[in-house]
């Protein structure tokens, strides 16, 4: 889709505009409905849209991002745009610098439409912990698009923009895309920079786009890679044109199938529109084998661990006295708790407590080191498979979008909803969900991709050649 925008711009057929203006009405219309935007940004919109109509006016080349409508999860800093990330305890929050990713996209004149919304600090797996609106999936508006970053999965869904960004720290970005039926990729940890993102669990979380199709996810992975001095978890290496890896055929690719993602809590429909999938993949030449990964299953509880204890220390810093909002009080603990109490939610609360208690003293050695060796053992049994294989193919979801408020009131429940997509993360591995098919409520389903590291060539490849061969990506939402 960003190119056919892109050559309707440069031939003059429409303008920036126009494009704009047609995605904000859209926006307009569905948002009391699907509730994908915390804050959409018309103005600076249409002001963006206008420098671009006079570039192409003046005859002058523009990018390939040049004009395109883009949404943004509402975890990244936006100079003079609030960053709330669907917290109480940031609802004033504007912040006085820019994202790298998104300062990389204000500068090839990418048209930024809004903020998404999301759980609160990336914290959930359906949308429904945001502090201000729950999000619905366009499918079925009763059900949730997945989470954390729902917002940005809905708007694409329901083409409230061309494209958007998400986080994924546990599946963020994978689990909404199958659940809204689009391509979401989880990049190799360290390859997008994360200034500027709003930290959950720093040694997981990784910024990624959100698309129709797997070019136009390559095109945004492209813009938005690359070393970054300001963060010191940023690989520098080089980043090669992943649009050159979009070839059609499989031939010599070598595709393993997660046997441990096949089993109890599987759902039966998901399980065989997967296997109908590996067929397709079979068929377009490349050879499929079945791999375990033994360790996979620990992936969830290890998750548990570690992510709340790193949560636990990066939401130290909301103490009322820097930003946000502040309860008055008589003391300064005082001030420090109303406050806390007041502007975190209810799963924030829980990861806060959990990681606390396991970085405690006497609980360190017993819980947070064995889960990081755990991890350790996870990408051991990663490094095995890609000794054999090139991909790694597993459900992304072990379910389709369930209801909203369904599973609000049984955390653990709602865990299992990133079973299949967190070991990709404590791995540090590239990861994408494409879709794949759909139950019979017409819910998508989504098919996982996961590669090693810095190999989102092979992610691309076997994505486009996957998508080419079938028409998934062309169903709309029943959304009028």
């Amino acid at each position: 889709m960003i190119r056919e925008v892109h050559q309707q711009l440069i031939n003059k057929e429409r303008t920036a505009l126009e494009v704009t203006t047609e995605f904000l009405e859209r926006i307009s219309e569905l948002e009391p409905k699907v509730h994908s935007y915390l804050c959409v940004t018309s103005e600076q919109a249409i002001e963006q849209a206008k420098k671009v109509d006079a570039k192409i006016a003046n005859n002058e080349t523009i990018e390939l991002l040049e004009g395109i409508p883009i949404a943004i999860k509402d975890v990244l800093c936006t100079t003079g745009i609030p960053t709330t990330c669907g917290s109480k305890i940031l609802e004033n929050f504007i912040p006085p610098y820019e994202s790298t990713v998104t300062q990389k996209l204000k500068e090839i004149g990418a048209i930024m439409l809004g903020k998404t919304n999301l759980d609160e600090f990336a914290m959930g797996s359906s949308t429904e912990n945001s502090a201000y609106q729950v999000t619905a999936n366009p499918w079925d508006l009763s059900r949730v698009p997945g989470g954390s970053s729902g917002g940005s999965a809905s708007a694409v869904a329901a083409s409230e923009c061309v494209v958007s960004l998400g986080t994924d720290t546990g599946g963020s970005i994978r689990q909404p895309a199958s659940f809204c039926g689009v391509v979401g990729i989880k990049p190799t940890y360290g390859l997008v920079s994360r200034f500027g993102l709003v930290a959950y669990a720093s040694s997981l979380d990784q910024i990624g786009p959100f698309s129709h199709t797997v070019e136009d996810s390559a095109i945004l992975l492209n813009a938005i890679a690359g070393y970054d001095p300001k963060d010191s978890t940023s690989l520098n290496v080089p980043i090669p044109d992943y649009s050159q890896f979009l070839k059609p055929d499989l031939k010599g690719v070598k595709v393993g199938i997660i046997m441990e993602t096949f089993g109890e809590g599987l759902d039966p429909v998901v399980a065989q529109t997967v296997h109908q999938a590996i067929e397709q993949l079979k068929s377009l030449g490349a050879t499929v084998q079945e791999i375990s990964c033994p360790r996979f299953r620990y992936g969830l509880p290890a998750y548990y661990i570690i992510a709340p204890s790193e949560a636990s220390a990066n939401l130290a810093r909301y103490d009322a006295v820097k930003y946000g909002i502040r309860e008055k009080a008589d003391t300064l603990l005082s001030m420090y708790t109303k406050t806390r109490a007041l502007g975190f939610g209810d799963e924030v609360k829980r990861r806060i407590m959990l990681g606390t208690y396991t970085l405690s003293a006497g609980y360190y050695d017993a819980y947070y080191l064995k889960a990081q060796k755990v991890r350790t053992l996870i990408k051991q049994d990663f490094e095995a498979a890609f000794e054999q294989v090139d991909v790694l193919i597993s459900p992304t979801v072990p379910t389709t979008a369930f209801k909203a408020g369904e599973k609000i009131e049984d955390p653990l429940s709602m865990y299992l909803s990133d079973l299949m997509t967190i070991p990709v993360n404590l791995a540090g591995l590239p990861g994408m969900s494409i879709p794949c098919g759909f139950d019979q409520q017409g819910l998508p389903i989504g098919l996982q991709m996961i590669s090693n590291a810095l190999r989102e060539d092979i992610l691309f490849h076997v994505g486009y050649a996957y998508e080419q061969s079938t028409d998934w990506h062309k169903h709309k939402p029943p959304l009028k």
